[in-house]
């Protein structure tokens, strides 16, 4: 009998209830996410092994011929023998460690089978657990670890002959749905809400054979979108060639282990910080460049501005905020001929004076910034700020009626209220994207408002991008208090600047003592 979604989902949450005696919520992943992989890759391989067994029965081949055919013609990767010529020799695989899941120096013994597994497939599986710091007895007692593994030993088997991708997958999103749902703002490290994901997939329509990077892959999951909407569509998902950078070692590890969980094994998952070290380079050393390009960045990150980078079109952006450099890393990103990009941003980008206005300036006089689409406030999982949409087109490629202009599209008032924050519905999804495409000025009857705005008024308007300025229903709606919180703290850090400005003048000038 094939295994019901509802059934892996109600397992694998009752494995990780377990920890609740040992760890907050917002910890579960790491400790879950390597376990649950580890028997989805020990299941699989043992499946596997009995089709070999089977077909290969009575050929009288030797220990060293059905090693090798085996692994020729049948496994896709290893699980080796871990202290190999001991006694305790034994392949590090969940079915041999569950047998002496009551010993002492579980985690220790857990860790080396995850490491013997990273090891004998570095091309598929370097790093992917993370590191593995769960394992000590101090951050997780061995009792503890071995309860989650008893309780996960109760979920089905984790292979194809016994469920499908997309249900082994589509668990893999629930678990991480739901430690986002519990574990506040630290969920916004690696889990962006899977309807604005769809959203933004949507509206960059990947295609067969195309790249899709993304520069802050987080859990992996719009990569896994790029893919599962194309399949959606009719097309081969398998196609693509799916691309990401992280900066946090675990996070990376939850994206590769997400990717193979969907069977989607064309891609690279690089470790580092993008702005700083970005992995993915030519061999002249400039950034690589991809078809579509998403990300969901943190948001007015501080950070060292570039000294020297070819990437800073327009100007560095200011160390109190890393938003634009972010933007200006994936316009470099984008391919000459057909590149385009998506990305999530605070509304402070559309708006922001300094150097933040003078690369804003330069995006727009090199005809790059497509649309500014406005989302509702409270979507996400660390913000209840309201944040937009900004697609970019590479030089030369916006269509013919989107020259010398940019589409604003304002969906502030499209959401359904849930448990914890607001959501975009199907429909929602549905009539911004085609709202995007069609390009009509509409009024806004549907809660859902657009107007194609030429350079010039722009140009008029300081270069300013504020959504309000361009159409009027989202002037007319009550100013946010995201927004205006974002203004104040700019104003007010100009105004101290100008302060001490002149108090070092009035110094200078021998006047001491001199108050506000």
């Amino acid at each position: 009998m094939a295994v019901t979604q509802q059934e892996i989902e109600n397992r694998l949450w009752d494995a990780a209830d377990e920890l609740r005696v040992a760890m907050p919520e917002a910890q579960y992943s790491s400790v879950v996410f390597p376990l649950m992989f580890w028997k989805y890759l020990s299941d699989t391989w043992e499946h596997t092994h009995q089709i070999f067994l089977k077909e290969n029965e009575g050929l009288g081949l030797s220990a060293e011929e059905a090693d090798e055919v085996e692994y020729s013609n049948y496994q896709t990767f290893k699980i080796p023998f871990i202290f190999p010529g001991t006694v305790a020799e034994r392949r590090a695989s969940w079915s041999s460690m569950l047998a002496t899941v009551a010993q002492h120096g579980l985690g220790q013994r857990v860790r080396a089978s995850l490491q013997a597994i990273e090891s004998a497939n570095p091309d598929k599986f370097s790093r992917i657990f993370g590191s593995m710091t769960w394992t000590s007895e101090a951050v997780l007692p061995g009792e503890v670890l071995a309860s989650v593994m008893r309780a996960m030993d109760r979920s089905p088997k984790m292979h194809e002959g016994n469920m499908s991708h997309d249900v082994l997958g589509g668990a893999y999103e629930y678990l991480l749905k739901r430690f986002s749902d519990g574990s506040g703002t630290r969920a916004g490290q690696f889990f962006t809400p899977r309807e604005v994901v769809e959203l933004i997939i949507e509206l960059l329509a990947p295609k067969n054979n195309e790249s899709v990077y993304d520069p802050t892959c987080g859990s992996g999951g719009m990569l896994i979108a790029a893919a599962s909407l194309l399949k959606a569509r009719g097309g081969r998902g398998y196609s693509l060639s799916l691309n990401g950078q992280e900066a946090v070692t675990d996070t990376a590890g939850v994206a590769r282990m997400n990717l193979f969980m969907h069977n989607l094994t064309d891609f690279k998952v690089e470790v580092g910080d993008t702005l700083r070290d970005p992995r993915f380079k030519k061999p002249d050393g400039s950034v690589k460049q991809f078809d579509v390009i998403v990300a969901n960045p943190p948001y007015s990150l501080k950070w060292k501005p570039w000294t020297n980078d070819p990437r800073a079109i327009g100007g560095v952006a200011p160390q109190s905020s890393a938003d634009w450099a972010f933007v200006q890393h994936m316009i470099a990103s984008m391919d000459p001929k057909k590149g385009r990009a998506g990305v999530v941003l605070p509304h402070g980008v559309l708006f922001r004076g300094g150097q933040e206005a003078a690369i804003r300036k330069r995006v727009l006089n090199d005809n790059l910034l497509e649309a500014v689409i406005g989302l509702p406030a409270n979507l996400f999982y660390n913000t209840t700020i309201p944040t937009c949409i900004l697609v970019f087109r590479a030089p030369g490629t916006k269509t013919p009626e989107r020259q010398e202009g940019v589409l604003f599209i304002d969906a502030s008032t499209r959401f359904t209220k849930a448990k914890n924050r607001h959501v975009l519905t199907d429909v929602d999804i549905t009539d911004i994207v085609t709202a995007y495409h069609s390009g009509l000025d509409g009024d806004g009857g549907a809660g859902l408002s657009t107007r194609f705005v030429p350079t010039t008024e722009i140009v008029a308007n300081g270069y300013d991008l504020n959504i309000g300025r361009y159409i009027k229903q989202a002037a007319a709606e009550q100013e946010d208090l995201g927004t205006l919180i974002d203004a104040y703290n700019i104003a007010r850090a100009e105004r101290q600047k100008t302060e001490q400005r002149m108090l070092e003048v009035l110094s200078a000038a021998g006047i001491e003592g001199f108050d506000e």
